[in-house]
C-alpha cells in the first residue's frame, strides 16, 4: 500500500489560498481518479478538488472553513500501487520520516485548533476571519468587540495572522504603559460596533440563511462603501448606429463564428479603448500610493440564476479584436451561469463594467469593486424621440439611446477626469465604424 498526499492545487497565478465548504468524501470512502474529494470557494468561485488516483481516503487534516494554503496537503489517499508524490513511502526512508513529520505536525496543528476552542465564536461577525485567526483570538482572550476593530491588512481588508500577532503584542505594551500619561498620547479606542436595529419575527415570517456567497458580496459592497468616496457621472449615448449595424450582421457571424455577437462585446471595446486614453482610470489605491497597471482587465458582472452576481475578468481586453471579444465574452457568461468558472477567472481585474439594462433599468449608481477605482453601468437601450442635426436644419426623429452611469472613486479620481473617460466611451460608441467587418 502506498500513501498519496490530496494537496491543494494551484488556481491562478494570483489565488494563493481556499476555503473547504464542504467534504464529498468520509475518512473510509473508496475514490476514484478524477472523482471529487472536496468543495472549496476562493472570494466567489466554488469549485471541486478531484483525486489523481484511485484508492481510499484514510486521513483528513482540515474541516469545513478552513483555510488552505496552494500547495498544503489537505487528506491523504491509500492506493494499491506506486504514486508519484511526496506521500511515497517506498522511495528513501529520509522522504518516509520527512512525510511522517509533516503528517504528525498537520494532526499537530488541527489538534491544538480544536483544543483551544471557547465559547466566543465570532460567528456574528460581517467580516471573514480564517481559523488561525480565531484561534490567536480565543487564546489571547480577545473579545468580538475587540477583533473587530483589528485592522486587516489582508486582501478585502481580511485580518492576518501578522494583523492579529502584532495587536496582541502592541495591545500589551498599551495595557503596560502607566496611568499618569497625557490624554493626548493616550491610545485612542475604536469606535464600538453600530448596535443592529432589532427586528421582530412573527409566526407568519419565513428566515433565510444567506447563501456563503451572498455573505461575501454583503462584506465586499460595504467594505467598498466604507472605503471608497463614491461620485457619479452619467452621459446619454446614441447608438443608432450599434443598433442598425449589429442587426445586420449578427446572423452572419453566428453561422460563420457559431457565437451569438451581443451589444457587450460592443461596448467592452469602447471602454479599452478610453482606458488607453485615460490610463490613471486603470489604477489601485495602496494607502497613499497609487498603483497604475500595466494591463487592461476587464471585469463583466453577470448575475446568477440564484440571484447573485459574479465579475469574471476579461484579461488584457484591449488585445482583442471585437470577434475575440466576443468569443471571450461568451465563454464568461455561459460558464458563469453554469457554475464552471475557475478561481482565476475572477481575478486580477482592473476595471468593472455591468449591465443594469439588462432588466430594464435605464441607469444605476454601482458599487465600485474594489480595489479598483471605477465602474461604469450600462442602461437599457431605448427607443426615444430625439433631436437630429443636419445642414438644412433640425428634426425630430426616431432613435436609440441609453445612459451611462459612472462610479468613481474621489480619493484618486476627481470629476473632470471621471466626466471625460465617460465621455470618451461615449463618442467611441457614437462615432462606431459601421462599415467594419466581423
Amino acid at each position: 500500500m502506498a500513501k498519496f498526499e490530496l494537496k491543494l492545487p494551484k488556481m491562478g497565478e494570483s489565488v494563493a489560498e481556499a476555503t473547504i465548504t464542504n467534504w464529498l468524501k468520509e475518512v473510509g470512502d473508496t475514490i476514484e481518479e478524477d472523482e471529487a474529494v472536496l468543495e472549496i470557494a476562493t472570494d466567489k468561485v466554488d469549485s471541486e478538488v478531484p483525486s489523481e488516483v484511485d484508492g481510499v481516503l484514510v486521513e483528513k487534516f482540515f474541516e469545513p472553513d478552513d483555510v488552505v494554503q496552494v500547495g498544503q496537503t489537505i487528506a491523504i489517499i491509500e492506493t494499491e500501487g506506486e504514486v508519484e508524490n511526496a506521500s511515497e513511502t517506498n522511495s528513501t526512508s529520509e522522504e518516509t520520516t520527512e512525510t511522517s513529520a509533516n503528517v504528525a505536525a498537520v494532526e499537530e496543528t488541527v489538534s491544538q485548533a480544536k483544543a483551544t476552542a471557547s465559547n466566543e465564536d465570532y460567528k456574528d461577525s460581517d467580516r471573514f476571519y480564517s481559523p488561525l485567526v480565531k484561534n490567536i483570538a480565543k487564546e489571547e482572550n480577545i473579545s468580538f468587540e475587540e477583533l473587530e476593530s483589528v485592522k486587516g491588512t489582508g486582501k478585502d481588508g481580511r485580518v492576518t495572522k501578522d494583523d492579529i500577532l502584532a495587536y496582541v503584542e502592541n495591545r500589551g505594551k498599551q495595557q503596560a504603559k502607566p496611568a499618569t500619561q497625557s490624554p493626548a498620547s493616550a491610545p485612542q479606542k475604536a469606535a464600538p460596533k453600530p448596535a443592529a436595529t432589532p427586528i421582530s419575527v412573527n409566526g407568519e415570517d419565513e428566515i433565510i440563511e444567506m447563501s456563503r456567497m451572498g455573505k461575501m458580496i454583503s462584506h465586499h459592497m460595504v467594505n467598498s462603501v466604507q472605503t471608497s468616496a463614491h461620485v457619479q457621472s452619467f452621459i446619454e449615448v446614441d447608438v443608432t448606429k450599434i443598433w442598425n449595424w449589429r442587426n445586420k450582421v449578427k446572423n452572419e457571424f453566428a453561422k460563420r463564428e457559431g457565437e451569438k455577437l451581443t451589444f457587450t462585446p460592443i461596448f467592452m471595446e469602447a471602454v479599452a479603448k478610453a482606458i488607453k486614453d485615460f490610463p490613471l482610470i486603470n489604477i489601485s489605491v495602496d494607502g497613499d500610493k497609487i498603483i497604475k497597471r500595466k494591463n487592461i482587465n476587464l471585469g463583466m458582472a453577470a448575475a446568477l440564476p440564484d440571484g447573485n452576481l459574479i465579475v469574471p475578468v476579461i484579461k488584457n481586453a484591449d488585445q482583442l479584436n471585437l470577434v475575440g471579444l466576443a468569443k471571450k465574452v461568451n465563454d464568461l457568461a455561459t460558464r458563469a451561469r453554469a457554475g464552471k468558472l475557475k478561481p482565476d477567472d475572477t481575478q486580477g481585474g482592473t476595471y468593472t463594467v455591468t449591465n443594469v439594462g439588462t432588466f430594464g433599468s435605464i441607469m444605476g449608481t454601482p458599487i465600485i469593486n474594489q480595489p479598483q477605482v471605477g465602474i461604469l453601468a450600462l442602461g437599457a437601450i431605448r427607443k426615444v424621440p430625439a433631436v437630429i442635426e443636419t445642414p438644412d436644419g433640425d428634426f425630430i426623429g426616431i432613435r436609440y439611446k441609453m445612459f451611462l452611469s459612472h462610479s468613481y472613486d474621489h480619493r484618486v479620481v476627481n470629476g473632470a477626469l471621471g466626466g471625460q473617460f465617460v465621455q470618451r466611451v461615449a463618442q467611441y460608441l457614437e462615432g462606431f465604424d459601421v462599415d467594419q467587418t466581423v
